[in-house]
């Protein structure tokens, strides 16, 4: 019997990788976005996959998705908390609304995500939480100490989150991408994406479809002794 997974963010970058990797594997795939329609269907189109309409900082609408996704396939055995939002600005230009925006979506959009399933992972005493976070959430970002303090408290919610929910036979695991060629990195100019792939060991920048495969073996039984984890995908950044 298929398995279920639950992507947040998929309708582009990692998220849209994450839905093809895991329906390309057989799995029942439901993805939310919030804005991006027409990708979503497209997406939903050649996957198959279900698309669900959801903003991370609405509450009630991402339970909805959740209870959409149970309604569809039964259950839900995985979620990728992977929608979220980046931002470049000097630290004394972040405003108040920009750090709560930033934590609104990035952290509590993911707690929100985890305490929609988890009722139902509780009960059939398994499930796997698979969080994302980025390598600026383990060093830090200049000009973006709001999204690296986002990302670092996600690190620090699936380390606690596993502890917790290990007795449960859930496991979080927690994917802390480098430098991925995504429309979110579109901030940069070319001479900046040159200059990262530069300090990258393996002399690149990383594929969205790299980040997903890692994410679909955190998913699978194949890492069923794995919890408490940051898998750096970094090409060694």
């Amino acid at each position: 019997m298929a398995q279920t997974v639950l992507i947040t963010g998929g309708s582009r970058g990692i998220g849209a990788a994450c839905v093809r990797t895991f329906a390309e594997n057989g799995w029942n795939t439901a993805f939310t976005y919030s804005k991006s329609r027409e990708a979503a269907d497209r997406l939903a189109g050649e996957t198959g996959a279900l698309a669900l309409l959801a903003d991370q900082q609405d509450t009630a609408a991402v339970e909805l998705a959740v209870a959409e996704g149970k309604a569809r396939f039964g259950t839900i055995d995985a979620v990728v908390c992977n929608a979220g939002i980046a931002e470049q600005k000097l630290f004394q230009n972040i405003t108040d609304a920009d750090w709560m925006r930033m934590l609104d979506v990035n952290l509590m959009g993911t707690v929100r995500t985890i305490r929609a399933v988890l009722p139902e992972m509780l009960h059939n005493h398994k499930g796997s939480i698979v969080t994302v976070s980025s390598m600026w959430g383990e060093c830090g970002a200049s000009c973006e100490s709001h999204y690296s303090a986002s990302k670092a408290a996600i690190i620090g919610l699936s380390k606690s989150l596993a502890q917790e929910l290990g007795p449960s036979n859930i496991r979080v695991n927690c994917i802390a991408p480098g430098v991925i060629d995504t429309d979110m990195n579109a901030m940069h100019s070319a001479d900046t994406m040159q200059e990262l792939a530069d300090q990258t060991p393996l002399g690149r920048v990383g594929a969205a479809a790299e980040v997903a495969d890692s994410i679909l073996y955190l998913c699978s039984d194949k890492s069923s002794f794995i919890t408490g984890q940051v898998l750096g995908v970094t090409g060694g950044f």
